[in-house]
């Protein structure tokens, strides 16, 4: 996937406007990239990958001239912090093709929804109907996405969109917004 497809995957799901936001297991950038041209000037992504090819990559692009993409080399199903966010939160959180990465998905987006200010937006892509692997080893069905989102106190997920994956099955985007009040 490229980052035309990845953007036009994500445009459905992404509120318009600069924000503040996480592409948790960003990888070598192209869902960072979607992301940093579909919020525009202004707004502040912090690319999370333990791998360090990936951060080479990820501060390779780090200097975009509408974005600001700050590499953090951590892993995701662990506790990290995200340099100078302080006590501030986040308006948005992208795990694309991230989260079924954790044997325990409710537990690591609870961790990392608690970084999401009220009304902010957490977004999905998983695939449909797969079965694990060892690229994605512990699934997230679109059926089985309402429990995880629950159980991190997240309002039921939308499906925004869906397109073939060109590794069989169907992609999903979902979308769930935390609460407003904390």
């Amino acid at each position: 996937m490229n980052s035309t497809d990845a953007r036009a995957l994500l445009a459905t799901a992404i509120p318009p406007g600069a924000g503040v936001w996480a592409d948790i297991g960003a990888g070598e950038g192209t869902f960072t990239r979607a992301l940093a041209e579909l919020l525009g000037p202004g707004s502040r992504i912090y690319a999370v990958d333990r791998d360090q090819n990936a951060i080479r990559a990820l501060s390779g692009m780090a200097s975009s001239p509408s974005s600001t993409i700050i590499p953090v080399a951590a892993d995701f199903t662990h506790e990290f912090t995200l340099p100078e966010l302080g006590n501030a939160f986040l308006d948005g959180i992208l795990f694309a093709n991230a989260l079924h990465f954790a044997r325990n998905a409710a537990a690591v987006l609870t961790r990392l929804t608690s970084l999401l200010k009220p009304g902010g937006s957490a977004v999905f892509i998983e695939y449909d109907e797969r079965v694990a692997t060892q690229w994605v080893p512990y699934p997230i069905p679109p059926s089985r996405l309402p429990v995880i989102t629950r159980a991190a106190g997240l309002g039921a997920p939308e499906i925004m969109t869906t397109r073939p994956s060109a590794f069989g099955g169907t992609l999903y985007v979902g979308r769930a917004t935390r609460a407003e009040a904390l």
